[in-house]
């Protein structure tokens, strides 16, 4: 009997506490209803939630709670039913507070049997408002993105599968590809690649980079849907559920075609930039090294006409011989360098191309030696060029030199000219093209582009300056043209001087002559040993000489009436330099002419034809033309005498 009372009296407190537990939870409205429908207890998460109190709702029914539209759609007796049923309903839906007010429900109807009689029902209901908030939130904030990225067109975003199929496409893709979604959505985007990158397994290495590193980046080649290439900018980033599974990539593409060109423009230019900065800092290296040395070139070649003059051994006389050859490679050493650097002063005149190249054939030949034919093949009616005749012809022996060094078994160097026009850009005009073509070595593709940088030769040591090819960089550039060079290995060089075409009628320039001259040249020179040199080759050509070292000096000599000439060097010390004086004189004795000699400098380079100009070092010929010419006519139109 006693053991019947506590079983009782702990069942009481089962039912006890559970009905506590039921009743003091908050979150969740758990109540029962009859098997109509009718409310029969009610918890405190009820009241809160729906805002009935106890007395308020029980023996209510609980259709009370649903929307007046899901009332006339019958829905209470649905959910009953189904209950009823499959002894469960589960739906999300509106529900009404008491005050009129609606909440977003999730509810859950358990059907209720005992002895297989059905006795009612148990219903759990919890506001879910704010989650379905959250949920519609994120469902647009995904819509918006969505949206988002479907009308970027800047990039293509687009996502792939774990294998690389395309899975998404859009405006972006659509632009920059040429696909639209139908024809590219599950194919793979291997398509993009050039056929080239597909053979060699770059998209397969792509999306194992970005599976293993968590992303991949580059820029190359891509191709459109038309077979045209762009330059692109890709960015691959796997995507991962939240398990950590790979489920596919989010792909990024821009077309930055533009942006590297752009780049590879500014990248020119910064190269240019920095040859012409190199040429500058070069000019006035040179510019300063070529006035001190033509001046030493100058006193040895007097000196050695002096000795020359005397000698009576001839043996002598062929070292004399050899000593001014050695001179005049010498100045057309500094001449090359002073050309390629620009700091040359040229005597341009109108040449006829065909006539220059035949000038210097027999000088080829002889250079070129028995194991190389040389063929000149110039058509009549070649334009003429404007130019200067002594470096055209330098750079085609250079040219000649440099083939001949390409053929140490012999070959053939042929030599042509042609009018060419270039029909649009900023080189647009007429020219003519002076092609030089050898079949010797060739040159490597990495050497081709350094052939004309000043000193550089692939010539064992005393076999080259290294100043050929950049003497014919500098005086085509200086005549306004250009040179272009190509090449094979086993195959030969092609090289051709491109020059503006010139107007009027050219002939082949004169070889001078010295003459024999008379009168009293004022010699103004500050260098003793070029001032001997300059005496030694006035009094060879007949004139008496005055000899002074200054500017000063010489205005003071210049108060005789006797002076008829004055031949005074640029770069002199004192107040008053040769230029100063030449002016000056000019001045207050227009009647007595002035030639300037100097080895180099800037204010002589920038004379223009103001006054005669020798360039140091002179020969006898060139000093008597500049003294006969001053002479006969007080100052020449010419600008420089050589």
């Amino acid at each position: 009997m006693a053991a019947a009372k506590n079983e009782d009296r702990s069942h009481f407190e089962s039912e006890r506490a559970f009905r506590l537990l039921v009743q003091g939870v908050t979150d969740y409205a758990i109540y029962l209803l009859d098997p109509s429908g009718i409310v029969s207890n009610w918890n405190a998460g009820a009241e809160k939630i729906k805002g009935y109190t106890a007395d308020e709702i029980v023996g209510q029914h609980f259709s009370v709670f649903y929307t007046p539209e899901d009332r006339e759609a019958g829905l209470p007796t649905v959910a009953l039913e189904a209950a009823r049923r499959n002894k469960r309903f589960e739906a999300e839906g509106w529900r009404m507070r008491k005050d009129g007010t609606r909440f977003f429900a999730s509810v859950v109807i358990d059907a209720i049997y005992e002895n297989n009689a059905l006795i009612g029902f148990a219903k759990i209901t919890r506001d879910i408002t704010e989650r379905i908030k959250a949920r519609s939130a994120l469902s647009e904030s995904e819509n918006q993105f969505r949206l988002l990225v479907g009308n970027v067109t800047d990039y293509a975003l687009y996502m792939l599968d774990p294998e690389g199929h395309v899975t998404s496409w859009n405006l972006g893709g659509q632009r920059i590809k040429g696909y639209l979604p139908d024809e590219i959505i599950g194919q793979h985007f291997s398509r993009f690649y050039t056929p080239g990158d597909r053979e060699a397994g770059k998209p397969a290495r792509a999306l194992e980079t970005a599976r293993n590193k968590g992303r991949y980046e580059e820029e190359g080649l891509r191709v459109r849907k038309d077979g045209t290439f762009f330059w692109a900018s890709v960015v691959i980033d796997p995507v991962r559920n939240d398990a950590g599974e790979l489920i596919g990539f989010a792909k990024i593409t821009r077309d930055i075609t533009e942006r590297r060109q752009a780049a590879q423009q500014l990248e020119r230019m910064q190269k240019q930039l920095a040859e012409s900065q190199k040429m500058d800092a070069l000019g006035q290296l040179t510019g300063g090294v070529a006035h001190d040395f033509n001046n030493l070139l100058m006193a040895i070649s007097g000196h050695t006409r002096l000795i020359k003059r005397y000698a009576v051994v001839p043996r002598v006389r062929q070292a004399g011989e050899a000593i001014e050859a050695c001179v005049r490679r010498g100045a057309a050493l500094t001449r090359q360098l002073l050309t390629f650097a620009r700091r040359q002063q040229v005597d341009p005149v109108l040449l006829d191309v065909g006539e220059t190249i035949r000038s210097v054939s027999e000088v080829l030949a002889t250079v070129l030696g028995s194991a190389i034919k040389l063929e000149i093949a110039v058509p009549d009616g070649i334009w003429p060029v404007f130019a200067d005749p002594s470096e055209l012809e330098t750079a085609i022996i250079n040219l000649g030199i440099n083939s001949r060094d390409a053929m140490p078994d012999g070959g053939t160097l042929t030599i042509t000219a042609e009018n060419y026009f270039v029909e649009n850009g900023e080189d647009e005009g007429e020219y003519v093209n002076i092609r030089v073509v050898d079949t010797g070595t060739g040159i490597p593709e990495d050497v081709i582009a350094k052939v004309f940088d000043p000193f550089f030769t692939t010539k064992p040591v005393g076999k080259g300056t290294g100043l050929g090819l950049s003497q014919v960089h500098g005086f085509a550039n200086q005549a306004g043209g250009r040179v272009e060079i190509k090449s094979q290995l086993g195959r030969g060089t092609e090289i051709v001087i491109r020059l503006p075409r010139g107007e009027g009628h050219a002939g082949a320039h004169e070889a001078e002559m010295a003459a024999k001259g008379a009168g009293t040249v004022l010699l103004v020179e500050d260098n003793p040993d070029v001032a001997t040199a300059s005496v030694v080759l006035l009094e060879e050509l007949g004139y008496r000489v005055r000899c002074v070292t200054d500017a000063e000096s010489a205005m003071r000599e210049l108060k005789h009436d006797d002076i008829d000439l004055v031949l005074c060097d640029v770069v002199m010390p004192g107040k008053m330099d040769g230029l100063g004086l030449a002016r000056h004189l000019k001045q207050i004795k227009p009647h007595i002419p002035v030639v300037l000699a100097t080895g180099y400098s800037d204010a002589a380079r920038k004379l223009g034809s103001e006054f005669p100009l020798l360039r140091k070092p002179y020969e006898l010929h060139e000093l008597s033309n500049a003294l006969q010419t001053a002479l006969s006519d007080g100052r020449p139109t010419g600008a420089l005498l050589n």
